[in-house]
């Protein structure tokens, strides 16, 4: 998640937990949502009736130019905190962030390139869904391509035969809901650059009840490993699963500060407990009990919407490690495992030289408002 700089806190809370879990305030009754007229004049480069645009054209390149230049600085040091050993290129799936390049490229250098697989399944946040009225479902676009630096990304005819396979009930298709998110677009063109030929599927994921995603999840895993049997693709060779999470937003205009409003030490104890996280809980082979696990400490279980941690991801990574626990079992593989990679923060490292191409910043990096990148690899 990213703040747009000069935002009021009632735009903040939607997409922020309060400390403790503290509740996040109702819209005001009779909000009506925002057409998608009015979602795509939000847009940096708002998209057409075949070809999704891009929501955010200054934390994320827009220009071919401006992406060759955030590949190569990405790679200067220093680099990331690294968390474990790294598995070799064609894992199955992945958790990256989804930050302004500007502040978090080493750490998309670290764990995109692992992923080599022409179709990726991109399993992201919806950050507005309460602006937009939705729940308990999934979202797909409905776009033949969406647009990046590097020029188009074909959407996979995979899209299709999931939704076939899946109940009418379960899923929306809705240019307006996916024109108005981030989360998906960042990691999107980075898959794109490095692989010309690559092939997306994405979805993304509102608040839902844990038994309602794992039930949603469950079916899109087994649909996802019907649709590949169809085609004969192998998981991680030829598809994999990418989630789109960043970790802990600490400050007061997050609503979430247990450590305090800020500081060093607020600093350190957050990143020491999302450390924790990835090595612990998001570690190791995929169970339901995982996915479970880290939903409670994120969501307030009877009332999905109200958040007791402030990851965005607390809906997208247990439902996309269900639905990759769901397609390996559907396809005969031994269960994912997870692997911690690579950790950072807004401010762990120095920023990429990029303002001179015109990338900049979404929101203010300090210690009173931060935010950790998480990064994990599943491999079966």
């Amino acid at each position: 998640m990213k703040t747009p700089l000069l935002v009021s806190a009632a735009l903040i809370a939607p997409c922020a937990a309060g400390a403790q879990g503290a509740l996040i305030p109702d819209l005001p009754p009779g909000t009506v949502p925002p057409t998608l007229a009015e979602t795509r004049q939000a847009m940096g480069i708002p998209s057409t009736a075949e070809l999704r645009g891009q929501k955010d054209a200054v934390g994320f390149a827009s220009r071919a130019d401006q992406m060759a230049k955030v590949w190569e600085l990405s790679g200067t040091a220093p680099a990331p905190e690294l968390l474990g050993p790294k598995p070799p290129p064609g894992v199955s799936g992945l958790i990256c962030p989804h930050d302004d390049y500007i502040l978090a490229g080493r750490m998309y250098r670290q764990a995109v390139p692992l992923v080599t697989a022409r179709t990726v399944v991109l399993v992201g946040v919806f950050h507005r869904h309460r602006l937009y009225n939705a729940s308990d479902l999934l979202v797909f676009d409905p776009y033949r391509a969406w647009r990046a630096p590097d020029g188009e990304i074909r959407v996979s005819g995979l899209r299709d035969e999931v939704m076939i396979r899946l109940a009418p009930a379960d899923y929306v298709r809705s240019a307006a809901w996916h024109d108005s998110e981030h989360s998906l677009e960042a990691i999107a063109y980075w898959l794109k650059h490095l692989n010309p030929e690559v092939e997306i599927l994405p979805v993304i994921i509102p608040a839902v009840t844990f038994e309602r995603l794992r039930f949603l999840a469950g079916h899109f895993g087994k649909a996802l490993a019907g649709a590949m049997k169809s085609r004969q693709l192998a998981l991680g060779a030829d598809v994999s699963v990418v989630i789109s999470s960043d970790g802990t937003h600490y400050g007061p205009a997050y609503h979430y500060t247990p450590y305090g409003d800020g500081g060093a030490e607020a600093y350190r104890e957050a990143m020491e407990r999302d450390r924790r996280l990835l090595k612990g809980l998001l570690a190791g082979e995929v169970t339901e009990a995982m996915a479970r696990g880290f939903f409670a400490i994120m969501t307030d279980p009877t009332r999905p919407d109200q958040f007791r941690d402030s990851w965005c991801g607390r809906f997208s990574i247990p439902f996309g490690l269900l639905a990759l626990q769901a397609a390996s079992r559907d396809l005969g593989l031994d269960p994912p495992v997870g692997m911690p990679l690579a950790f950072g923060s807004s401010l762990s490292a120095p920023e990429l030289p990029l303002q001179p191409l015109g990338l900049g910043h979404t929101y203010h990096a300090n210690l009173n408002h931060f935010v950790s990148f998480p990064s994990v690899a599943y491999v079966n």
